[in-house]
């Protein structure tokens, strides 16, 4: 599932593309809206909200997307093949004179009253990469259910919009922490600099097209896609294990020495054998 980062960096490529510019080609291929059409209309602007991108279009309506785990949102000159899968994947066509998104594979596509966006997107926490941002507020969430595995808290996006999988585990990483051990154990001082810490790293990875979090090449990640690869400050083999409540697959890594608190047992049924996606 993309992160954040990602999604803002979609909203800010589709906002230049269509913002202040009048639709020439509105094509819905869901069976919900398939009677829509929005041409004649101009685009206000693009804006992300978490993991949720909301495309604000004259009227006051606006065309909720979310990419989930296979979504994508591409772009194309007029006149260009599209390439971002096969025809059937394709969900919604917006286009002007000069550029024309496509959006294949979105599991949520929804037109809306603007009025009503809150409907969608009211119930996340303060969005770290945006106007609402407010880390007292944030740091509440979390502690709110102080017993709840610092892992799980981090990925609910009612807590603190925009960390997905990838940034849960390099947050436990850094803040020396499994993401197993409950939110209310997690050190006074390592907790206090969590939600700031969460921006910070959104922040530098925005406007990159490879995302770190540690700063450099080739070895850009701490601990995510690292399974059994040897850890870059101790040298203990990353393990790597699912977490969460079996209903989606949520591939958690972390080190055994530098991070403390509970994880499960090798041999448990949530430990699972990983192959490395990085270079050690």
């Amino acid at each position: 599932m993309p992160e954040g980062d990602t999604v803002w960096q979609t909203a800010r490529r589709l906002h230049d593309a269509l913002a202040a510019r009048v639709l020439t080609l509105s094509d819905f291929r869901v069976p919900q809206y398939a009677t829509v059409d929005l041409t004649g209309r101009t685009v206000l602007d693009v804006t992300p909200r978490g993991k949720h991108l909301l495309t604000r279009i004259e009227g006051g309506l606006t065309l909720h997307s979310h990419l989930r785990m296979d979504g994508a949102w591409r772009l194309y000159d007029t006149g260009r093949r599209w390439s971002g899968g096969p025809a059937h994947q394709i969900r919604v066509i917006l286009g002007n004179d000069d550029r024309t998104a496509v959006g294949y594979r979105l599991p949520v596509l929804e037109l809306l009253r603007t009025t009503e966006e809150s409907r969608v997107v009211g119930h996340l926490g303060p969005d770290l990469l945006g106007p609402d941002w407010n880390a007292d507020q944030a740091f509440a969430n979390l502690l709110a259910a102080p017993d709840r595995p610092l892992g799980e808290a981090l990925l609910d996006q009612r807590n603190l919009a925009g960390i997905g999988n990838i940034y849960k585990s390099e947050l436990c990483f850094l803040l020396g922490a499994t993401p197993w051990l409950p939110v209310g154990a997690l050190p006074a001082d390592r907790a206090a600099k969590l939600p700031a810490l969460a921006k910070k790293l959104l922040e530098v990875n925005r406007d990159r097209p490879l995302r770190t979090t540690k700063g450099r090449r080739g070895q850009e990640l701490f601990v995510y896609g690292r399974a059994r690869r040897p850890c870059l400050r101790c040298r203990t083999p990353i393990r790597a294990a699912d977490q969460g409540d079996g209903s989606r697959e949520r591939p958690t890594y972390w080190c055994p020495t530098c991070q403390r608190g509970p994880a499960p047992d090798p041999g448990s049924p949530e430990a699972r054998r990983f192959r490395p996606r990085t270079a050690p």
